[in-house]
């Protein structure tokens, strides 16, 4: 796993798409809600690990 601090967050983790979708989940409180602060860079990495994880997802699906 990789995390990167500065100009924001990458996250990368080699592991099976449910492991993915699961981070997702927890991941979810960061956009805000439930008495959560709004952080932008936690929201923008979270949105972009989910894009990510979509691509892959749509990529192995074939035809």
């Amino acid at each position: 796993m990789t995390v990167r601090r500065g100009q924001g967050y990458t996250l990368r983790v080699s592991t099976a798409r449910a492991i993915h979708r699961q981070l997702l989940a927890r991941c979810r409180p960061l956009d805000g809600g439930q008495g959560t602060p709004t952080v932008p860079a936690q929201r923008k990495a979270r949105r972009e690990y989910e894009i990510r994880v979509n691509a892959l997802q749509a990529a192995t699906a074939g035809p």
